[in-house]
């Protein structure tokens, strides 16, 4: 019964971001629980790795080459879901773009690039999805969003912010419109899990990563593949009374307060 929960035999599962990172790691998970995928990226070497490896675990991966911030490619995307699935069960809304700037110094041109790709062009993959999940009564979407969705996170992070905020909001209302006609909206929020451009960022500041972990009471960076468990739970039917909820994955950080301290911090007396 348990198994039965979790498994998503049968079901077809898009996923942005797949060539790398959370995306492939959520790609992955999805099809060793048992559903068949169309993977996109815009790195076509890595999305061709993900799909090689879904294919090893006896599943179908249609991989894709999408620009996630282009609505033209989007839609693209999905009129060829309808060509070779003719269905979608699960999206995992994952890829978008990062970028910096000090809120007195942005471009207003770069502020809109941003919210285009995060939450706009996420709510066109929502928007589409959902048209094809509400005409067949059932359907699971899992944005990730992040903790900056939804706390401060100062450093410049000010564009990307402002458009998780929006990706917050959205998952509530989308998940307040739908629901009731069987489709599940719910976002991830997660806080500092490694990938490229982080690594990048730590290695220029050699006190960067001691900043991240100083608000992260489990004591690690997040991993790609700490996604797998929970993002098999909110595509499965384990999770079918949970919607609109965004989910911390964050290590404890949003549990703890501003003037906490990890208690597990060398030299720290609590």
């Amino acid at each position: 019964m348990i198994q039965e929960l979790f498994s998503l035999e049968g079901r077809v599962a898009l996923v942005t971001g797949a060539a790398q990172g959370m995306g492939r790691a959520m790609a992955l998970a999805l099809a060793d629980a048992g559903a068949d995928l169309l993977i996109a990226d815009i790195k076509a070497d890595g999305l061709s790795a993900t799909a090689d490896e879904i294919a090893a675990l006896g599943r179908r991966a249609l991989p894709v080459n999408c620009d996630v911030t282009s609505i033209e490619q989007i839609r693209a995307m999905f009129a060829r879901l309808d060509r070779d699935y003719g269905r979608i069960d699960i999206l995992g809304n994952v890829a978008g773009p990062g970028k910096l700037g000090a809120p007195e110094d942005i471009d207003l041109a770069l502020m809109a690039d941003v919210v285009l790709g995060l939450t706009v062009a996420r709510f066109c993959c929502c928007q589409e999805a959902g048209r094809r999940m509400l005409a067949a009564g059932a359907g699971s979407i899992i944005n990730i969003c992040s903790i900056g969705g939804v706390s401060a996170l100062g450093r410049g992070n000010f564009p990307y912010s402002v458009g998780m905020g929006g990706v917050a909001q959205m998952t509530r209302e989308l998940s307040t419109e739908w629901s009731s006609r069987g489709v599940r909206v719910n976002a991830i929020l997660p806080a500092q899990v490694i990938n490229p451009g982080l690594v990048e960022r730590m290695e220029a500041d050699d006190q960067l990563e001691a900043q991240f972990l100083s608000g992260i009471p489990i004591g690690r960076l997040g991993q790609p593949q700490d996604i797998a468990g929970l993002a098999v739970f909110l595509a499965s039917d384990a999770s079918s009374w949970i919607t609109g909820a965004l989910i911390p994955f964050d290590g404890g950080n949003l549990a703890l307060n501003a003037g906490g301290t990890p208690g597990s911090l060398p030299g720290v007396k609590c």
